[in-house]
């Protein structure tokens, strides 16, 4: 890790600069893989190996590899080309790895979607990205995505073709159908470069609907590599992934892309739960697993009572919020495996405690950065640099870390210094061994159990409901979900009642975990506050308020 002053040097927002991009590859961290041709390699390697395990499937590398290919040219036989992108919007289940794969290998970029995401947010993809393809489940949880498809390519008529993963694929193509279409089709291992973008993933959405993430075949399979070396994951381990995959931390932290590259077994759980989960670990004696701090707490409560054989963990991973020292304490005593803290962000940088860090680094810091190339800042509001062990903005750049969001300009000037650093929003301090331990969030952006939603989106949909006059969304902190929504109203006339006013924002077709946990009804915000101060000063006002107990009238 290198800790450095900002300079004056103007470059680009799109990408590295060339001198940047040489100095990654001389320095070995880029070397012209691409995941196409990653798993023809490790397919070659050792065909007949377990690679992955879910849904009633079990798919070694040479199927997965074989069954990816077919995929591909069926993708590229039905009509979508190299640089399209597809919105893939599935679950835990093997038809995301196999998808993804033919998509890679043919050049196509999936956008990835959350199970939990809903029509306004996949409408929101579609047209930001340019979307041509949505790959979806037919039902899950109970939701029927087929439903979805159909609102969307009403919205969006750029969404020419649909393909369903697994069910009833009516009226929509089944991507079964399109995997035989392309059996025992002759196609290269890749079409794509790798400088090329590999895919396109979500930001957390600070402000608004969530900004798409652009990144490289070079830039993401380096962050494998050195995940699974620092994480201890090799050809021998068994990745358990539990928390939706097409998050970042259980795809690439180092999640199932990172378990594949290593040659390691997959095993994916349709649950994150205790009860799903142990069964799978004691069964196939699963080594690895990442989970948010919420679930974590659920594991820890669970194993005290359980009588499931869990002694094949070695490394239990932790991120998405910041683990509390009295809960990271628990882990090895009562799970048997070793903790490892995990702080970082799809944008790219990534940190990590190491398995041989002593008890004091692993309970009470968030991790140092994987690479030695990666350039931490730590300033006060004016970018000023801090005093070293003073908590400050986190600014990064790196050799996996974007230098801007894809089709998004305006959000690029407000998240990106001039020099290429990007702004993660995380207040931190650095430790003089150089690990960073989390203060928490420098803007309105609510971290609920990993998930993360903007204030300012959920406001913009409650000031939609009629009986709204106004709306501020603040996060409190929470001992279970590590920070919880709270939604201050003023009613219009006749205030409405809370239960209809979380009714409404799912009817607006956003994910369950935006729904404020709390409203609050106020009479009206501050004078010194309204028209004279910014909304987040307002939020700030609002949360110590709520935090102060003040009486309330809360639902």
């Amino acid at each position: 890790m290198t800790i450095i002053l900002m300079n004056n040097s103007i470059i680009p927002q799109h990408g590295w600069p060339s001198d940047y991009v040489r100095r990654y590859r001389e320095a070995g961290h880029w070397r012209g893989e691409t995941f196409g041709a990653l798993l023809r390699d490790r397919a070659l390697r050792h065909p007949d190996r377990l690679a992955l395990i879910g849904g009633g499937q079990k798919l070694t590398y040479g199927e997965l590899d074989q069954r990816a290919s077919a995929v591909a040219a069926g993708l590229r036989a039905g009509g979508l080309e190299p640089g399209d992108r597809v919105i893939v919007h599935l679950p835990n289940i093997p038809e995301f790895v196999i998808a993804v794969f033919g998509l890679f290998r043919a050049g196509i970029l999936p956008i990835y979607a959350l199970p939990a995401h809903r029509i306004a947010e996949i409408e929101h993809f579609a047209l930001t990205g340019g979307a041509r393809g949505y790959l979806c489940a037919a039902e899950h949880g109970g939701f029927d995505y087929r439903g979805l498809a159909a609102t969307l390519q009403e919205r969006c008529p750029g969404i020419e073709h649909v393909i369903i993963a697994d069910g009833d694929a009516a009226p929509y193509t089944a991507l079964r159908a399109i995997e035989a279409a392309g059996a025992g089709a002759d196609l290269p291992a890749t079409v794509s470069a790798p400088q090329d973008i590999a895919f396109l993933q979500i930001s957390g959405g600070t402000t608004g609907l969530s900004k798409l993430i652009p990144r490289t075949h070079d830039d993401y399979i380096y962050t494998l590599r050195e995940s699974a070396r620092i994480c201890g994951l090799d050809e021998n381990s068994v990745f358990l992934c539990a928390l939706p995959m097409a998050h970042n931390f259980p795809m690439s932290s180092p999640g199932f892309l990172g378990a594949l590259y290593a040659g390691a077994r997959v095993v994916l759980s349709p649950s994150p739960s205790p009860e799903a989960c142990f069964e799978l670990v004691a069964r196939e004696k699963a080594t690895h697993c990442s989970l948010v701090p919420p679930l974590l707490m659920l594991w820890l409560d669970a194993a005290a009572r359980a009588t499931t054989d869990l002694s094949s963990l070695r490394v239990m991973q932790v991120g998405g919020a910041k683990l509390t020292p009295e809960v990271a304490r628990r882990v090895e005593p009562v799970l048997g495996a070793r903790l490892q803290q995990v702080f970082g962000m799809a944008e790219g940088l990534v940190n990590y405690t190491r398995l041989d860090d002593d008890a004091d680094t692993i309970i009470e810091t968030q991790g140092r950065p994987i690479s030695p190339d990666d350039e931490i800042l730590i300033v006060d509001d004016h970018d000023v640099p801090v005093p070293p062990g003073e908590p400050g903005h986190l600014l990064t750049r790196g050799p996996y870390t974007i230098r801007g969001y894809y089709n998004n300009p305006a959000a690029n000037q407000h998240a990106f210094t001039h020099d290429g650093y990007y702004r993660t929003g995380d207040v931190v301090r650095l430790t003089p061994a150089g690990y960073l331990v989390v203060q928490g969030r420098a803007g309105d952006h609510i971290n609920r159990a990993g998930e993360k939603i903007s204030a300012e989106e959920i406001e913009n949909h409650l000031l939609a409901h009629p009986a709204v006059f106004d709306a501020a969304v603040v996060s409190v902190p929470d001992d279970y979900l590590g920070e919880r929504s709270c939604a201050f109203i003023i009613p219009r006339n006749e205030k409405p009642r809370a239960i209809e006013l979380k009714k409404w924002i799912r009817g607006r077709g956003l994910a369950e975990f935006k729904v404020p946990d709390q409203i609050v009804f106020v009479d009206t915000f501050s004078e010194t506050a309204v028209g004279k101060i910014s909304r987040k000063a307002l939020r700030a006002q609002l949360r110590a308020q709520l935090q102060e107990q003040k009486p309330v009238q809360a639902s």
